[in-house]
């Protein structure tokens, strides 16, 4: 039967081989890819479904007759000695992919249902970059990729730098041990673990470079970069899992014998990989991988079966481009296409604003998508998204979903059978808000920063849970007793809306909680009425102003000496406070600046927080000397009315030091009950002691007694 080059079947099949061939040098040439594999999948299923309706159509160059892809400019070509053949992928992810795999192979080894079943080896499928490794005499002397399974390109510089990740193994071995062969190829997959990429990712966002599409495109780009610096940069690993060219060594039986044979000479080979018995052992393993799958530290996107025994895998031999004695069966992809809704602009615990994709609800990852993250507005400009278009949305683990892309026209027409989906002549370019969408305060983004954050963090109800852990830490207002879950009860019952509203708490309110008994609501009374008395520079750290940590709090405290004017001061004036710079000063002020902040401030002092203040005089410089300044003093025993922290702050907040030792350089030790060995030293060394009245009466600046 012949076919017309003009028909739908020969007009359609034309038109797959050109966008596979398309998405395939997207894929494997220059490491950005516009559609998702399952997508890829999909098309490719399709063409070999009309090419074998109609043989006539199959031509030479169809990508189901050859592996895909080149060289590329820059790299030397390498000729593999064993071509780098593909396997069959199996896409059918329920159990019958894998009876289907095994009732082919006992199909061509001729068995029949009396015969034992067939041993596997099953093995995990990486979504990385296929890598052949040549050694000669156990030296590693040429690193090559797949290329077109014929040729590939020469990567050796770039492979000696993957070292592994750190204390998981992973690298490529430069000499083998025990290794008796004359030339040992091995084959692999040089990969990136998620956690590695997260990271890379968030430097590159740090940075304001380019971010990668996934784990898999990140490796490939570090391995093909001209510049072995680059590579050595990018946090790769690698896998064994096969063999290319031997000589001088006598194979094993068994394909599980030889990877333990590989690992023997130190090569990285992954320990999740098992022999397994007929159909019902590949559905096992498939299963048991795919409820592991999440957990996994690496993306892998299938199971590999292969017929175990070297021998048989020779009788079954090869057909066009694939092995018959070995397939790869998938999962369900965890990218997919679909179109992006709206984007929404979402308000962090800490203040960050971050763009949100909503989306028409998709399955990918093992769940209904309907949200993503579009990290920050730099990134999405460079994703060139907006309203409207059809984007790929990915889901890895436990990892949130996130828009990698914005699929082509061309690739929209492909999802659609042939119906463009063209953008409209005019969509606006998503603009971040000056003011914050939950609580009206102004938005600002740092120079240098790619991130927007809101000012009002005090007031701001999307921040409400965060400033109130952060104001009852143990290095702020060290409020013992109000930790995560009570924070949750507290906002989400609507028991409490601002900070001052802490100091409202009672017995009454406390014992109507869930978990909290009479004991611990009192405790909890006690502990808010004891931290109204505090420090300026604790009461500063406890504000949570961005980039104002304990050690500025401290300087800032000491420089000023009063809120009011810290409140007041200029940029200018900020700056002049050691190690605070532009950034930080500008921050000081944009909060201060924000009336809402301001406001609660009053209102934490009416609610009755005190601190000492330095600054009685109004005409006092803010570089005046402190009353403890260039005085050392040792803490030992217990006070009535302070505790060590507390005591610690208010000494340093006057410009003095807290050592833990008593020596001759020692000004003044401070008792209370049941002070030890340092009293004890104090008196030997005539150091004076002082009471907890000495000491405040110290701060305040006035001669201590005796």
């Amino acid at each position: 039967m012949t076919v017309e080059t003009s028909s739908p079947a020969a007009q359609r099949a034309a038109e797959l081989r050109e966008l596979l061939h398309y998405h395939a040098r997207r894929y494997y040439v220059h490491d950005a890819p516009e559609i998702p594999d399952a997508e890829y999948d999909r098309l490719y299923q399709e063409l070999e479904r009309i090419e074998a309706e109609h043989p006539a159509l199959c031509t030479a160059d169809s990508p189901t007759q050859r592996v895909i892809g080149r060289v590329l400019e820059g790299f030397a070509a390498v000729r593999h000695q064993v071509p780098m053949l593909s396997i069959r992928t199996e896409t059918d992810t329920s159990a019958g992919g894998a009876e289907a795999f095994d009732a082919r192979v006992r199909r061509e080894l001729g068995l029949g249902q009396d015969d034992a079943p067939v041993a596997y080896a099953a093995e995990l499928k990486f979504d990385g970059l296929a890598i052949n490794l040549r050694y000669e005499h156990g030296v590693l002397v040429q690193a090559a990729t797949r290329g077109d399974g014929e040729t590939g390109e020469d990567v050796t510089q770039n492979i000696r730098t993957v070292r592994g990740h750190a204390g998981a193994g992973g690298g490529v071995p430069l000499r083998l041990e025990g290794c008796s062969a004359d030339v040992l190829e091995v084959r692999g997959e040089v990969y990136m673990r998620r956690d590695d990429f997260e990271q890379l990712n968030e430097r590159q966002r740090e940075r304001g470079d380019k971010t990668f599409v996934n784990p898999r495109n990140a490796a490939a780009g570090a391995v093909r970069q001209l510049d072995p610096r680059i590579a050595a940069q990018r946090p790769l690993s690698f896998f064994a899992y096969g063999l290319g060219d031997v000589r001088g060594w006598a194979l094993p039986d068994t394909h599980c014998a030889v990877l333990d044979a590989l690992a023997e000479m130190g090569l990285p080979v992954c320990s999740d990989r098992s022999v397994v018995q007929g159909a019902a052992g590949l559905v096992a393993f498939h299963r048991a991988i795919g409820a592991r799958r999440d957990e996994l530290p690496f993306d892998i996107d299938g199971v590999v079966y292969k017929v175990n025994r070297l021998e048989l895998q020779r009788q079954l031999g090869f057909v066009t481009r694939e092995p018959r004695w070995a397939v790869a069966h998938k999962y369900p992809a965890q990218e997919q296409m679909t179109q992006l809704r709206a984007v929404e602009v979402q308000v962090g615990r800490t203040g960050k604003l971050t763009p949100v994709a909503k989306l028409e609800p998709v399955f990918v990852g093992g769940t209904t998508v309907s949200n993503a993250t579009l990290h920050n507005l730099f990134e999405l400009r460079r994703k060139r998204v907006r309203a409207g278009d059809t984007v790929i949305v990915r889901r890895a683990g436990d990892v949130i979903p996130e828009i990698v892309g914005r699929v082509s026209n061309g690739a929209a027409a492909v999802a659609s059978d042939g119906a463009d989906n063209p953008r409209p002549a005019y969509v606006p370019n998503f603009r971040m808000p000056r003011v914050c969408p939950v609580c009206g305060s102004q938005v600002m983004r740092e120079k240098g920063s790619v991130e927007h954050r809101c000012t009002g963090g005090l007031y701001c109800a999307a921040q409400r849970k965060q400033a109130l852990l952060h104001f009852a830490g143990r290095r702020a207002m060290n409020i013992e007793g109000l930790g995560d879950k009570l924070v949750d009860q507290l906002v989400d019952g609507g028991v409490i809306r601002t900070l001052p509203e802490l100091y409202t708490l009672g017995l009454t309110t406390l014992v109507a909680l869930e978990r909290m008994g009479a004991r611990s609501a009192q405790n909890l009374v006690d502990e808010l009425a004891r931290s109204r008395s505090t420090t300026l520079a604790r009461f500063l750290y406890a504000l949570g102003i961005r980039h104002v940590g304990e050690a500025t709090a401290k300087d800032l405290a000491r420089h000023f000496g009063a809120m009011d004017r810290l409140m007041s001061a200029s940029e200018t004036q900020l700056a002049e406070v050691p190690d605070v710079g532009p950034v930080v000063a500008h921050s000081i002020r944009a909060f201060f600046d924000q009336p809402h902040n301001r406001e609660v401030v009053e209102q934490l002092r009416a609610a009755g927080v005190t601190w000492p203040e330095h600054d009685a005089a109004p005409d006092r410089a803010p570089d005046a000397p402190l009353p403890l300044a260039g005085r050392t003093l040792v803490l030992t025993g217990t006070l009535p009315g302070l505790d060590r922290e507390q005591a610690k702050a208010l000494i340093e907040s006057a410009g003095g030091k807290v050592a833990g030792s008593v020596s001759k350089k020692t000004h003044y030790v401070v008792a209370g009950a049941e002070a030890g060995s340092k009293l004890e030293r104090a008196r030997e060394l005539g150091v004076p002691v002082l009471d907890e009245a000495g000491l405040r009466a110290l701060l305040d600046g006035a001669a201590p007694a005796g």
